[in-house]
């Protein structure tokens, strides 16, 4: 038994030598896709460590669409950053606030933009593949994202493992670790504005259902909870948003107004200040959205000014 591990020990050394070092490169050159709309820019920010804010913004795309850092830095004169995560609830949300917190200062302020979805869940891992170059060890990526329908235990522990199979992934990265000249950049300072006009996407949802009711996810509530207990304890200061929805697509989810009041129930828990948008102007001019959920880059500009408007105490 013994001969036969020792021989299987050196059949597999060359191997994992020539694993590791390979897992680097493509994890190194992978990190430079634009495949998702900026979110590895996000994430190579958070771990080169050079994220260096006052105001930290958190949220889902209606967090990275909707609110500029640069006008936040133009009317308050503090620096502000983006963290908006594409399609995630506030699980995924939490994850990217502790690799933040872990590789940078902490901010003095937490922006939270929050909406009827941000506490339900989902099973699949949406964008996957965002995670690869990240995920090698990682104890907070194993912790929230192994939750969820998308990787193998072994993608997180042997390398390489969770690039088999993946020839797309493996071919962006031979391509970025080719290219003589840099790709363009989606975000600033997390932030990217929508260059859109209205679309289907109201309609869609219509034509497949009548309406939709919201169902939280009560192990995102208690995180959510913890999260904020967390930032007390970190002297930071939070505040609650939520940001403009176009009317017609609020009055598409049937328990909207109970899922705003538990989120001013928080608040008051709390003592947080919670900017409640869902009745101002702009949720009535079509012209500013690209969708029921999403404001266009024109809409974001102007809505940016309105939160600021609010958060005068800051300066």
């Amino acid at each position: 038994m013994k001969l036969f591990l020792y021989r299987l020990v050196l059949f597999l050394l060359p191997f994992c030598i020539i694993a590791w070092p390979a897992d680097l490169l493509l994890s190194h050159y992978f990190r430079k896709t634009i495949e998702f709309p900026g979110e590895t820019e996000v994430m190579n920010a958070i771990y080169e460590g050079y994220i260096d804010s006052d105001i930290a913004i958190y949220g889902s795309s209606r967090a990275w669409v909707h609110i500029n850092p640069q006008i936040i830095l133009d009317s308050l004169g503090k620096t502000a950053y983006n963290f908006g995560i594409d399609a995630h609830h506030f699980r995924l949300q939490y994850l990217r606030h502790l690799e933040y917190l872990k590789h940078n200062r902490k901010p003095s302020h937490i922006i939270v933009s929050l909406d009827v979805f941000s506490l339900e869940i989902r099973k699949d891992l949406y964008g996957l593949e965002q995670f690869l170059p990240y995920m090698l060890w990682n104890r907070n990526i194993i912790n929230y994202t192994s939750f969820y329908k998308g990787f193998e235990p072994m993608d997180y522990y042997l390398p390489l493992v969770r690039y088999i199979g993946r020839r797309k992934v493996v071919t962006t990265a031979v391509s970025n670790m080719t290219a003589d000249h840099d790709l363009p950049k989606i975000r600033t300072r997390g932030f990217a504005g929508m260059d859109k006009t209205w679309n289907s996407d109201l309609d869609n949802a219509r034509a497949e259902m009548k309406s939709y009711k919201i169902k939280l996810h009560q192990p995102s509530v208690q995180l959510f909870k913890k999260f904020l207990r967390e930032c007390r304890e970190m002297n930071i200061t939070v505040t609650l948003v939520c940001s403009p929805e176009y009317i017609e697509g609020q009055q598409f989810v049937v328990n909207r107004d109970e899922i705003i009041a538990f989120y001013q129930d928080i608040a008051k828990e709390n003592d947080l200040l919670f900017l409640d948008f869902s009745d101002d102007e702009l949720c009535f001019n079509r012209a500013m959205f690209y969708n029921s959920l999403h404001l266009n880059k024109t809409g974001a500009d102007l809505f940016t000014k309105k939160l600021t408007g609010r958060l005068r105490h800051l300066k």
